[in-house]
């Protein structure tokens, strides 16, 4: 397991020093009441606001955070932000990282591509499309599997990488010179080894169900998700935002 002094590293509060900017009080109406109610010393409203503004820089004018995916959003900020009294309450895991589900097009790529701007660099995610691994290991096969498990460190440290894995369940079959191979479910499974042993999180966003997820991947990977995962669901019938 990590050892104790780097396990609080990961625990500290970092609001204290990485903080959104301050709302401008013209915008404080188009906060959700759910997280303007939030009994916190954290500030929920700026985060809210500076997530909605750096979505805009990233997808367009038209990007905005929606008032029916509150609970979703607010459990991602739960998160990010470390609070541990709100994360009590709402049943989060702190050390675990982020399974996002839910039906195709309601947010999840765009809200976990968001969402790492609030965290500090070590333990910030990058993304990275699971259709993507699958075909660079049909290129060059198994060196895939320890680049984004065992070998998966920040360079030049010791700091285990935190990736999100995006749209895990849409990657194709693959065979590298006639061998099959699940890469994700390998990976994963690698990734949990050193979840274990230093700590690495992994977040994913799948439109996948539990039972999908076993029937893809295995009982065995199914079980060791519920250590490596909050789960955090949109609802089934989220509507498409790309419409």
């Amino acid at each position: 397991m990590m050892h104790p002094s780097k396990m609080a590293r990961f625990n500290k509060p970092f609001i204290k020093t990485y903080y959104p900017p301050k709302p401008k009080l013209n915008a404080l109406n188009q906060i959700p009441d759910l997280i303007a109610s939030l009994d916190s010393p954290l500030d929920y409203k700026s985060c809210w606001l500076y997530l909605e503004k750096q979505g805009k820089l990233l997808y367009g004018r038209r990007f905005q955070l929606y008032p029916q995916d509150t609970g979703v959003i607010a459990k991602l900020l739960v998160w990010a932000l470390r609070d541990t009294v709100a994360a009590r309450q709402w049943n989060i895991d702190l050390y675990k990282g982020i399974m996002l589900t839910g039906p195709v097009g309601c947010g999840k790529t765009s809200l976990m591509n968001l969402l790492r701007r609030l965290l500090p660099p070590d333990n910030r995610h990058y993304m990275k499309s699971c259709r993507e691994a699958a075909f660079e290991f049909s290129g060059i096969g198994y060196p895939v599997i320890t680049r984004y498990g065992r070998q998966s460190f920040i360079a030049g440290t010791e700091l285990p990488q935190a990736i999100c894995f995006d749209d895990l369940g849409l990657e194709p079959a693959m065979q590298y010179y006639g061998s099959p191979c699940n890469v994700m479910g390998e990976i994963l499974l690698s990734r949990y080894d050193c979840y274990t042993s230093h700590h690495m999180l992994t977040h994913i966003t799948t439109n996948l169900n539990s039972d999908e997820i076993e029937r893809c991947y295995g009982r065995r990977l199914r079980s060791r998700m519920r250590e490596l995962f909050n789960l955090v669901a949109f609802p089934g019938d989220a509507p498409d935002k790309r419409v």
